[in-house]
């Protein structure tokens, strides 16, 4: 009685914003399915080429009565994915997570040092990659995809606000039941997600997730240490993004406790 179905609702991003932790949070949920990776159908043209039938093979089964989610963090920055997601669905559900767009920005940075150790690969600091001759270095692919209201802008073009729910990415790692709450409610599903199914973690720092008899953290790239920044250099980051800031929080009449 099962079948894959192309999703119903897409987590679109934001990298480093929480996609993973929110991914499998909702996969609690009864009412739920998740795709098991990142798909990059509607970024990468080498799959979206691929056509909609490759897509669908990629989703997981499901019943009737289930939402099939996949995420791709890549679709929230990506010019061509608002106007494609579109025309396969016009009337589909969003989820976007975002956080503070400095700390975001860090985030990256830490992912793409972490990878370029393991590689043994070259690493610049932080301050080098981010600040050049004394000025905030903004075309920096870390800091540009912090721009939420530029990448925003697209998405508003194709689909109303309230098909798009943004979830906290800051609340949500350090309080996650309200947060799985409102999805819940935006999905229109019965609320099965309990503070019973979080633990918190006092090695890792987090929450971990309790369900089906089984307990699961997030991956160990998951959370890592970020690493001490220059206050100079946060200081350019906060004043470069204020702006922004302000006009992604009038564009989806909600502000956020950010720098």
């Amino acid at each position: 009685g099962t079948s894959r179905q192309i999703p119903q609702t897409i987590i679109i991003g934001v990298r480093k914003g929480g996609t993973r932790a929110l991914l499998e949070m909702l996969d609690i949920h009864p009412n739920i399915v998740v795709a098991a990776t990142e798909v990059h159908f509607f970024d990468w043209d080498e799959n979206y080429v691929k056509g909609i039938d490759w897509y669908r093979n990629l989703m997981p089964f499901s019943y009737g009565n289930q939402i099939t989610i996949e995420k791709t963090p890549g679709y929230f920055t990506s010019p061509q994915a608002p106007g494609r997601i579109h025309d396969m669905n016009s009337s589909i559900k969003l989820l976007l997570i975002l956080r503070d767009p400095t700390e975001r920005v860090i985030s990256d940075y830490t992912q793409v040092y972490y990878n370029r150790v393991e590689s043994h690969k070259p690493v610049q600091l932080f301050e080098d990659i981010v600040v050049k001759n004394g000025v905030l270095n903004t075309k920096y692919k870390a800091i540009q995809r912090s721009l939420y209201d530029v990448h925003m802008e697209k998405w508003l073009k194709h689909f109303s606000l309230d098909q798009i729910h943004i979830v906290d990415g800051n609340t949500l790692i350090k309080d996650p039941l309200p947060e799985l709450q409102k999805v819940e409610r935006f999905l229109n599903l019965p609320s099965q997600i309990m503070s019973s199914n979080f633990y918190f973690n006092q090695t890792k720092g987090f929450y971990c997730i309790r369900s089906d008899g089984r307990e699961r953290c997030l991956h160990e790239s998951k959370g890592r240490p970020h690493p001490l920044v220059n206050s100079t250099v946060l200081e350019q980051l906060y004043s470069y993004f204020r702006e922004h800031n302000a006009k992604f929080y009038r564009m989806v009449n909600h502000s956020f406790d950010w720098h």
